[in-house]
C-alpha cells in the first residue's frame, strides 16, 4: 500500500482550513495545519511534505516568506499553492517570481483546490 502524500496547509482562517482539511483527506491526503508562517515553517521542517498550500497574509510570517525559506533555505522542490485575497496581484507577483507553482484567489471553490492538488502530485 503506498502512503499518503503529504501536504502543509498554512492558513490563520481557521473554518477555511478545516474544511480543506476536511475536503483533502477525504481525497486520501495526509494534512498538517499551521495557523501561521512560523508553524509552516515547522511542520514542512518536520513532515517534508509533498505538497504545501500556503496563505499570502499570515501572523509572524508572511506566506512569501515561507515559499523563500522553503526554495532557498531548505532548497526544497516541492510545489507550493498559494491563495491570496483579490486585488493582491504584487503579491501574486512576487510568490511566483519566489518559486510558487500555482495561484488561487480567495474566495475559491474546495472542489478547485481538489483538481489542482492532483495535478500536481500526479
Amino acid at each position: 500500500m503506498s502512503e499518503k502524500k503529504k501536504i502543509v496547509l498554512a492558513e490563520d482562517n481557521s473554518t477555511l482550513s478545516l474544511l480543506l482539511k476536511f475536503r483533502l483527506q477525504k481525497e486520501g491526503y495526509d494534512i498538517f495545519i499551521a495557523k501561521d508562517g512560523k508553524q509552516a515553517i515547522e511542520l514542512i521542517e518536520e513532515h517534508n511534505p509533498e505538497l504545501i498550500l500556503t496563505d499570502i497574509m499570515m501572523p509572524y510570517i508572511s506566506g512569501l516568506e515561507v515559499i523563500s525559506h522553503v526554495r532557498n533555505k531548505l532548497e526544497m522542490k516541492v510545489p507550493i499553492i498559494v491563495f491570496s485575497a483579490a486585488g493582491q496581484e504584487e503579491m501574486v507577483l512576487k510568490a511566483f517570481s519566489l518559486g510558487a507553482n500555482d495561484f488561487m484567489g480567495k474566495p475559491f471553490s474546495p472542489n478547485e483546490l481538489v483538481i489542482r492538488v492532483k495535478r500536481l502530485l500526479s
